[in-house]
């Protein structure tokens, strides 16, 4: 591939970047990290300021050290910050979460009596197991984005709830596909509903901007966003939240309580009960103000370069074919998902890692009911991602084309061991790091199931089964 890239800002410093992994065969290569979507390095500018921090650590709100003082002074200057960069309205409530999906589950549990929520089947878990506590309707994967404004329409007129919300995602997890937030915004809004926006995907490669949109809800994960310290954030508007049970029980949540009673605080404290992760908070407050000074257009810019190298050196490999819900030329982050004819996905993601030192993601995405749409082949529905983000650059992309065609046509040169549809080297010689004295981590190379979410073949683990077509 000869696409030209001459943007001088990236990519953005990353830790990982320059991180050397050993193969099976015994050479060591610098690791091509392709799956951004599932979990994005840490920004260099994040851990920074996570280690100028750590000394300064201390308790917040009630704390009369100056240690805690300051800590309280950052916890608030972050809040203020993530405000900021999804465009909050002056009185938009800021709520700490642990990610996007404890965001939407603080958000189901917040729900007013006798609300209807409305999802479509495409998205991930996180927002659709939330809601189906109560009053839920599931729409039928669209297949435009027109579609998806008309099914989204014909819901609300046929659900006669006192209250409706409609959650969405702003990116496909799966196919990075944009919606069209914009339109099911205003649709939401002339039918007297809300509108919550899962932006787990949207965030890291697209500027949000709740005010202009008048969206109602925000979510997103730190990890997604290059801050990968266990936070998340819930963003929106405040009475629902002000007037919901507190999503935890306990110190902080609370204005008096006494054996008998509890008045329980407004705002955020009364959803943040407990000592709140003030590293998280803060890691995510300087990605925000990182992503800011690039500016997320330039962000755009630069993935939308890398994709279309990414998907014109995919579309070369013989027998590979891109999944999409709303057609191959639809508008998407930096995230392609597709399979190869003949191949399963998760040997040819196991064969990328231990042979070429790239790691992508192979199974389902935690969004089955989506790739049981995309993909009915009579199998368990899998696919193989690969996602990029600030840290990635075109010889990323360039390398991992070129060892994904290499594999495809020549096959892979190990054998692979098969348990519960995830696939492993056999044998694994590849040396693990020292990251703990008492963790062995050399001892964890054979796992004895597959991970939560993956979605493979079962096949007896004493095959060898090809990954080449």
């Amino acid at each position: 591939m000869s696409t030209h890239f001459n943007s001088s800002e990236f990519p953005l410093p990353v830790v990982g970047a320059d991180l050397t992994v050993p193969l099976v065969t015994g050479e060591t290569v610098r690791y091509v990290n392709l799956d951004s979507a599932a979990t994005a390095p840490c920004l260099a500018a994040v851990r920074d300021a996570v280690l100028a921090l750590l000394p300064w650590y201390g308790s917040v709100h009630r704390g009369a050290g100056f240690a805690s003082i300051v800590t309280t002074e950052l916890l608030t200057a972050a809040r203020e910050t993530i405000a900021r960069f999804v465009g909050a309205r002056s009185d938009d409530t800021v709520v700490f979460t642990k990610n996007t999906t404890d965001a939407l589950n603080l958000l189901a549990s917040a729900l007013p009596d006798d609300t209807t929520v409305i999802t479509f089947a495409s998205e991930h878990h996180a927002n659709l197991l939330p809601w189906r506590t109560g009053k839920h309707v599931h729409l039928l994967v669209p297949r435009s984005p027109e579609e998806a404004v008309a099914r989204a329409d014909m819901a609300f007129r046929t659900a006669h709830s006192r209250h409706r919300l409609l959650a969405v995602s702003g990116a496909s997890n799966v196919t990075g596909e944009l919606w069209p937030i914009a339109e099911l915004t205003a649709l939401a809004h002339r039918h007297g509903a809300r509108i919550a926006i899962d932006a787990a995907q949207l965030a890291p490669h697209r500027a949000i901007d709740l005010a202009a949109l008048d969206a109602d809800y925000v979510a997103l994960s730190g990890h997604k966003l290059y801050a990968p310290f266990g936070g998340g954030a819930l963003v929106g508007r405040p009475d629902w939240l002000d007037t919901a049970r507190p999503y935890l029980a306990g110190g902080g949540a609370v204005r008096r309580v006494t054996l008998a009673d509890v008045e329980w605080a407004d705002g955020a404290a009364r959803h943040e009960a407990g000592t709140p992760n003030v590293v998280g908070a803060a890691a995510i407050a300087t990605a925000c103000r990182v992503l800011e000074r690039v500016g997320m257009a330039k962000v755009a810019c630069h993935e939308n370069q890398l994709l279309e190298a990414l998907t014109q050196g995919l579309r070369a490999i013989p027998g590979l074919e891109i999944v999409s819900m709303f057609g191959p030329d639809s508008a998407r982050v930096g995230i392609v998902t597709f399979n190869v004819e003949g191949a399963h996905p998760g040997a040819l993601a196991a064969a990328l890692s231990a042979e070429y030192g790239i790691g992508v993601r192979a199974g389902a995405f935690c969004a089955h009911p989506l790739l049981d749409t995309l993909i009915d082949d009579g199998r368990p529905p899998a696919a193989l991602r690969a996602s990029i983000g600030v840290g990635t650059t075109l010889d990323d992309v360039n390398r991992f084309v070129a060892s994904l065609s290499d594999l495809c046509r020549r096959g892979a040169k190990w054998r692979y061991r098969v348990e519960q549809g995830q696939y492993f080297p056999e044998p694994d010689p590849r040396p693990r790091p020292a990251l703990h004295e008492d963790l062995p981590l050399r001892d964890l190379a054979s796992p004895r199931s597959a991970p939560p979410c993956r979605h493979g073949v079962e096949v007896s683990s004493s095959s060898s089964p090809r990954v080449s077509p």
